[in-house]
Formats: structure tokens, sequence, C-alpha cells
């Protein structure tokens, strides 16, 4: 499933997402546990890629949250409390990567829409309290079956199940962002036409 992703700058954040932002706040390419750009009901906020960052981990455990399943982020002791409280997101990025397997090795591919804009993708948040007591965001992205999809069912290793990250289009952001029914909130979680999306393959920096 998706583990990094290319964030928009700065200035295409103020273009259009119409946020003001500072530049050089983040690195081109977000992995777990870099520091990203999120959208909030509340406004713009940068947050940690996984929805519980390594420094908050109990010494030994490992524990991947950068990607979050639909069918159980009501039921996992990690997501559900967020999610029924509707502590929902989106996250801006160019592209995001995931590995195609259709030439019998793994190939970085990078996933994009087709007009090259920025999108946006289903989120969700929550704070941390940290050992100086102030407050940092992390994050979590969304995801869901994508069997049969022109692009996203052509990822990932065969045998394996097809997922795919949730775009949301800009006329449903305010409406994901306000929602605080969780069931409704489903409703929002469908698969973006593949007619408007891109790939190709992309060396990893």
């Amino acid at each position: 499933m998706c583990v990094n992703f290319t964030p928009p700058t700065a200035q295409q954040i103020r273009q259009y997402f119409g946020y003001e932002v500072g530049d050089d706040l983040w690195k081109p390419e977000c992995w777990q546990d870099y520091t990203a750009p999120i959208i909030t009901r509340d406004g713009l906020r940068l947050a940690t890629y996984g929805f519980v960052p390594k420094r908050h981990l109990p010494p030994g455990v490992r524990l991947t949250t950068m990607n979050a399943r639909a069918e159980t982020i009501g039921e996992k002791q990690t997501y559900k409390g967020a999610w029924h409280k509707g502590q929902l997101c989106l996250v801006p990025m160019l592209a995001y990567f995931e590995p195609c397997y259709e030439t019998g090795r793994a190939v970085r591919m990078r996933i994009g829409m087709a007009s090259g804009e920025p999108f946006a993708v289903a989120g969700m948040w929550r704070t941390w309290v940290e050992d100086d007591e102030s407050l940092t965001y992390a994050f979590t992205q969304i995801t869901i079956n994508t069997d049969g999809h022109g692009v996203m069912g052509r990822m990932h290793r065969p045998g394996d199940e097809k997922r795919s990250l949730v775009i949301v289009p800009p006329e449903h952001y305010d409406a994901w962002l306000s929602c605080s029914d969780p069931e409704m909130a489903r409703s929002f979680l469908t698969l973006y036409p593949s007619m408007d999306m891109t790939f190709s393959a992309a060396e990893r920096t």
C-alpha cells in the first residue's frame, strides 16, 4: 500500500487549496514520520505521516499506521476514536507511489492526475502530547479495495489484494471535512475514475 507521496509545494498549496503557508516546511517527498501539510475543518496543519509516530511507540514495538483500511477503521483500536469523532482530513499531494509487477519485477510507479494538478486524498488526524507538553498532529490515509480499477487494479504484487487511496474530488472537500457522521463519511470512500489518472515509472529518490 502507499507508503510515500509527493506533497505540493507551498506555492501550489496557496494556488490550489487557498491556504497561506511558509516555504520549505516539508521535504519534497514524504515517508513515514516525515512532516507534511494536511487540511482539517479548522484549516491547514503540519502533521506527521503515520497515525502513531515512532516516537510514541513503546520500546520494541513496530506498528505501521500510514494507511487505515476503510472496512475496519471504525473498529480498530488505533483508529476508532478519531473516526467516530469525525477527525477527517485531506492530504494534498502531487503524486503517490505504488509498485507494479507487470514486468515480472517491482517497478515503482508515480500515480497522479492526468491534468498534472495537485489533488487530495481522504485521511484522518489526531493530536499527540509531546514530552514538553506541546501538541503535535499526526495523520493516516484511508484505503479501499480497488479490484478491477484501470490504474490501481494494476498495482501491487500478484495475488495481493488491490488497495487504493481515496482521491476526493474538489467539489467534495468541504462536505468531507465537515462530515461528523461515520456512516455518511463512508459514502465518500469511492474509487476515482481511472480515465482522469495517470501513472509512469519513477526512480526512488
